[in-house]
């Protein structure tokens, strides 16, 4: 499977409460629900698409237990795809106290997790989403584990809250394979890791 990872961001990068007001108030978080006035069709389709064509799921614990309270308590997932998709497909947690997931279909990951996903990978074809998981994608992403990284920018600046990367953490190249902006300033962007990156060697002259 390739392992691909969808990420909701402001333009300074917080990934924290986008949802709701409610969703996530850790560390006194008080400006949830900045994405949801944003989202326009554009946007919405494609999360569908992403989430409908995935084989299965993989998650950090926080992120799978806001949604296993939201689209796995949903009465009629048949009424909306990305609740279809998340209900009726395999999903991977990645946890050390999870010990038992009530969301159907939910396998814990412990131990070697690196080689676990690994597994999972070389197991069958399709995608392997991570959908948010901010710590579990950096993870992901240092120990080279990331095929595809799909980035949605909202066109907002939260001010607080936790942002997908640290001050300090690995550097890491990445190619742009498409790139596009929705009616309402959503940029979605696909990137797909490529090492490090280069650094100039000298610093240019400038009156050269």
């Amino acid at each position: 499977m390739r392992l691909t990872t969808t990420t909701n961001v402001s333009v300074d990068g917080v990934m924290q409460g986008l949802g709701g007001p409610d969703e996530d108030r850790s560390g006194g978080f008080d400006r949830g629900g900045w994405a949801i006035p944003l989202l326009d069709t554009e946007a919405g389709d494609y999360l569908s698409e992403v989430y409908g064509g995935a084989a299965a799921f993989l998650f950090g614990r926080r992120t799978y237990e806001i949604f296993a309270g939201y689209w796995g308590a949903m009465i009629d997932p048949s009424t909306n795809p990305i609740a279809a998709a998340l209900n009726s497909r395999p999903k991977y947690v990645v946890s050390t106290g999870l010990t038992d997931p009530q969301w159907a279909g939910t396998s814990v990951l412990t131990g070697d997790v690196a080689a676990a996903i690994s597994e999972l990978k070389a197991r069958q074809d399709g995608e392997l989403l991570v959908p948010g998981s901010g710590g579990l994608v950096r993870w992901l992403l240092a120990n080279d584990l990331v095929d595809q990284f799909d980035l949605l920018t909202y066109p907002v600046v939260v001010g607080k809250g936790t942002r997908l990367f640290p001050d300090a953490g690995p550097d890491i190249k990445l190619d742009l394979v498409t790139s596009r902006t929705t009616s309402r300033g959503i940029t979605i962007q696909t990137y797909r890791p490529a090492g490090r990156p280069e650094y100039a060697t000298s610093t240019a002259d400038p009156n050269a």
